[in-house]
């Protein structure tokens, strides 16, 4: 079997897909969250906080310069409203992946609760079922 063919078959087996899968609805989630904590959870809380806008939270290390060439130089910042930013990002992603799962759990708990059909009567022995054609013959008499 050569490596090609054994790339295939690794490459088709349905945990590759299933992960492919993952990670790019993963990406959109991202998106979906971020968004939702930077346009809808951070305003109110920057202006319960007196109109902050915690990205722009940071501490200047070294002041912008230009150099003798008259090109600008960058300040050096300590950007600590990002890092901010993303452990709220994080959080609420947690707390929806944790929340996802316990019903996914909760789900397949109650499929394993559910009680199972009780089992058909078991047939009749071979005596069962001569007593049984004895007895309808004594009917028939």
């Amino acid at each position: 079997m050569g490596l090609l063919s054994e790339f295939k078959e690794f490459a088709v087996k349905g945990n590759v897909i299933d992960l492919a899968v993952g990670v790019i609805i993963g990406g959109a989630f991202g998106k979906i969250v971020s968004s939702f904590v930077n346009d809808v959870v951070m305003p109110p809380i920057g202006l319960l906080v007196g109109g902050v806008d915690f990205k722009e939270l940071n501490i200047i290390l070294k002041e912008a310069t230009t150099n003798e060439a008259g090109e600008a130089i960058a300040a050096v910042t300590l950007n600590y409203g990002m890092f901010i930013q993303n452990v709220v990002d994080f959080t609420i992603i947690a707390f929806v992946i944790f929340l996802a799962i316990k019903g996914i759990n909760t789900m397949n708990k109650k499929k394993e609760e559910a009680p199972a059909p009780p089992p058909p009567p078991p047939a009749p022995t071979p005596s069962e079922k001569l007593l049984e054609e004895i007895r309808d013959l004594l009917k028939k008499q």
